[in-house]
């Protein structure tokens, strides 16, 4: 493994470095960690080619939720880039017609200064393991959506309506790759990562136990140390 290899983290929708603050704490002093930003644009093609233009010649790279969305499609514009890929807590898939739907509701709840009321009341509430009580959690989402704003929230959810399907990009990808997810995730169940492990070549598959949506946040050390691992296997 190359000691610098950098390892470029992409937060999911309407979070920020924050999602990743114990990885980024625990790996900096070692690992060249760069952060993309997914806020400026709504298609994920657009934004894969923002990382893209700025990203090193090759690099490590982890993507949670949309993050991971958007991680695949980097990987579909330029694979031999990537050097290693990890996937936490995603989707391969388009987005379903009704989940389509179900967005528009919200984007113009959010449009008319409802982004607070959206994220506590439809967000956060998914984002936790159940009957999980984790009141800085809830609290870190909620900055970092206010942080960002109602019209990046726009953004993200038009792009994630009509993202492509990324099954063959990952059937495709030959570098080793991390799937990860919380076991009570609700949003981006097991059988979704399930599926990204069979498809991946060079897969290893990593289910955390006691984790939601978000085991960077909910058990902090145990996804830094498969991080670690996936890394030093570069």
């Amino acid at each position: 493994m190359a000691e610098t290899l950098p390892l470029v983290l992409i937060p999911g929708m309407m979070c920020d470095a924050r999602l990743f603050g114990p990885q980024i704490a625990a790996l900096s002093g070692t690992v060249p960690i760069l952060l993309a930003s997914i806020v400026a644009h709504d298609t994920v093609e657009a934004l894969a080619a923002d990382i893209l233009a700025w990203a090193p010649a090759r690099f490590a790279l982890a993507g949670l939720s949309m993050g991971g969305i958007v991680a695949m499609e980097v990987v579909r514009q330029a694979p031999e880039r990537v050097a290693a890929l990890a996937l936490l807590d995603t989707n391969p898939l388009a987005e379903v017609e009704a989940v389509k739907a179900g967005r528009e509701p919200q984007i113009e709840r959010v449009m008319s200064g409802g982004l607070g009321a959206v994220m506590i009341e439809q967000m956060i509430p998914r984002y936790l393991a159940p009957r999980a009580h984790r009141p800085d959690i809830e609290g870190l989402c909620r900055d970092m959506a206010h942080s960002l704003g109602a019209e990046v929230f726009v953004r993200q959810s038009r792009a994630l309506q009509q993202r492509p399907d990324q099954q063959e990009t990952l059937r495709t990808y030959a570098g080793p790759s991390l799937v990860l997810c919380g076991r009570d995730d609700a949003l981006c169940p097991v059988a979704r990562h399930e599926l990204m492990a069979e498809l991946l070549p060079r897969a290893t598959l990593w289910i955390v136990e006691g984790a939601g949506h978000l085991p960077t946040l909910e058990c902090p050390d145990e996804t830094t140390g498969v991080l670690k691992q996936w890394y030093k296997a570069v």
